[in-house]
């Protein structure tokens, strides 16, 4: 039995409630209901975590979540006893077994393979540790894109508590990584469909700025006034072994997107 899980799930909607987040989950009945999955979800916020775990509820989500968070008086014991995972950066192995007997225990799995808040609010470099949790296991992959909770908790930006501000999710369709997979085409190809999930999200209505609205919290690409990937990289922190994968993805028969001049090819996930 846990004790902790449910009424810190309860309380994360009160607070939603309090905040009167419009919240919109399109295909959540594409997270399984029952055993191992991966849910690799866009980062944009401070709420992330929270909102991945209401798209995939009532299945608990077991998240991996920066060591650091781990050694908070009262959110480290709360995060062990929701048997979340810590991961360190210099030594990122342990995480990654962890996540391994989670998943060979049928949990779900989730993670942010950006490894942190794109300040761009695009897809930044990604870890391939979801697309490699995967392959190794046979859990099914889902992607996750998030976009809207950056207006109320974000990096590098105010909290700004107003009520009423709009929220999307939207679930992708579950993947098969089969083993032995490229684990670096993969990711590239995770985060070419993490970046077309989070296009269609922040085209919506329900998420466009005011006319003449100085809006920080809106991509540069889109008319925004939030960094573009080149300005906001030097003050993100990038763990070193993260894929640029708009690069890697420029090189394979490109279109254009016109996101920071560059052209990418809307790759396929393996299945």
């Amino acid at each position: 039995m846990e004790l902790v899980y449910p009424p810190v799930a309860g309380l994360t909607r009160v607070l939603f409630r309090a905040l009167g987040l419009r919240i919109e989950v399109v295909g959540a009945d594409l997270v399984p209901a029952r055993g191992p999955v991966v849910l690799a979800s866009n980062h944009v916020s401070f709420l992330d975590f929270t909102l991945v775990g209401l798209a995939a509820a009532p299945r608990r989500v077991r998240f991996l979540a920066r060591h650091d968070a781990f050694a908070h008086p009262v959110a480290g014991p709360a995060m062990r006893a929701m048997r979340h995972v810590a991961v360190d950066r210099e030594a990122p192995a342990a995480a990654y077994l962890s996540s391994r007997r989670l998943l060979e225990q049928g949990e779900a799995v989730g993670l942010f393979p950006e490894a942190g808040i794109s300040q761009a609010y695009d897809v930044r470099a990604l870890m391939p540790g979801a697309v490699a949790l995967a392959a190794a296991t046979g859990a099914p992959l889902v992607p996750i894109a998030i976009w809207g909770p950056q207006r109320v908790a974000t990096a590098r930006r105010p909290t700004d508590l107003t009520r009423g501000r709009p929220v999307s999710i939207q679930v992708g369709v579950p993947v098969r990584v089969p083993p032995g997979a490229d684990v670096l085409a993969g990711t590239v190809d995770l985060a070419v469909a993490l970046q077309g999930m989070l296009d269609r999200l922040q085209a919506l209505p329900r998420h466009q700025p005011r006319p003449g609205e100085d809006a920080p919290w809106h991509p540069a690409h889109l008319g925004g006034s939030a960094p573009t990937r080149r300005e906001a990289e030097p003050r993100e922190s990038i763990p070193r072994s993260a894929i640029r994968w708009w690069e890697v993805a420029a090189r394979q028969a490109p279109v254009a997107t016109g996101r920071d001049a560059s052209v990418i090819q809307p790759l396929q996930l393996p299945g």
